[in-house]
């Protein structure tokens, strides 16, 4: 089930740009109209309903607020408004009508993100949906994190894999631990130890290899923190190998 959304903004193009750069579909919300026009916008809402309004408050004709008055008598429709304006009156005038959030333009993408979460989680308990609804926008999150580290882990840093899914690194940080269950550097704490087992196995390698080889410039420091990971040295590692190797021989 996806909840459906209507956005209002008269600058069409932070319009479009609301509606097609943001993962919509993916933390379950379905962008049914958009207007620029607050007027046609209600006229859409009376005659087909919505479960989530997103408008700015400042447009011609009929303002978000005016809006706003007239979507208090429909309770179970959330409302989220954006804007430019700091304005005082329009934070308490938003606060007794009971809007879901006030969010300051240019709003930035984790800012949209944390507060659709917090929509959605009501909509949820509305419809007695599971928390779990929309949790695929996170795994492919996390996957794509995963598969950078793969790739980059000689060098990975939280800024680099960010950027990979346009999130901040704070919050990245956050949400990445939140959802995976581990931190940023645990992960690649993993993923590099993983890849030293691998080259472990390989008598070709020697030590200074391995740990520059995985992000180790110090072979030392590598040392440290393969012991703290199996409680064994990489050379105690890789004794354990070839005596198993000869084991099976004989």
């Amino acid at each position: 089930m996806k909840y459906r959304l209507v956005i209002i903004d008269d600058e069409k193009k932070i319009l479009e740009g609301i509606c097609n750069l943001f993962p919509w579909n993916e933390i379950g919300f379905q962008v049914v109209q958009a207007f620029t026009d607050a007027k046609k916008g209600w006229a859409y809402i009376e005659e087909n309903g919505a479960d989530v309004i997103l408008t700015d408050i400042e447009m011609p004709g009929m303002s978000g607020l005016e809006l706003c008055r007239k979507l208090a008598e429909y309770r179970e429709i959330r409302v989220v408004l954006f804007s430019s304006y700091t304005n005082n009156e329009y934070f308490q005038f938003a606060i007794r009508l009971g809007v879901d959030d006030y969010l300051i333009k240019p709003v930035r993408y984790e800012q949209l993100l944390e507060c659709f979460e917090r929509v959605r989680e009501k909509l949820n308990q509305r419809y007695s949906q599971p928390k779990t609804l929309s949790d695929t926008y996170y795994d492919q999150m996390i996957d794509k994190v995963r598969e950078y580290l793969l790739k980059n882990y000689r060098h990975a840093s939280l800024e680099e894999a960010s950027s990979c899914v346009n999130l901040s690194p704070a919050y990245l940080s956050k949400v990445f631990k939140e959802k995976s269950g581990m931190n940023f550097s645990q992960m690649l704490l993993n993923v590099r130890m993983e890849k030293a087992c691998e080259l472990l196995n390989d008598p070709r390698y020697k030590m200074y290899d391995i740990a520059f080889y995985v992000g180790y410039d110090n072979p030392k420091n590598f040392s440290r923190a393969f012991k703290a990971r199996f409680q064994v040295s990489p050379m105690e590692y890789r004794k354990k190998l070839l005596e198993g190797e000869a084991e099976d021989r004989e």
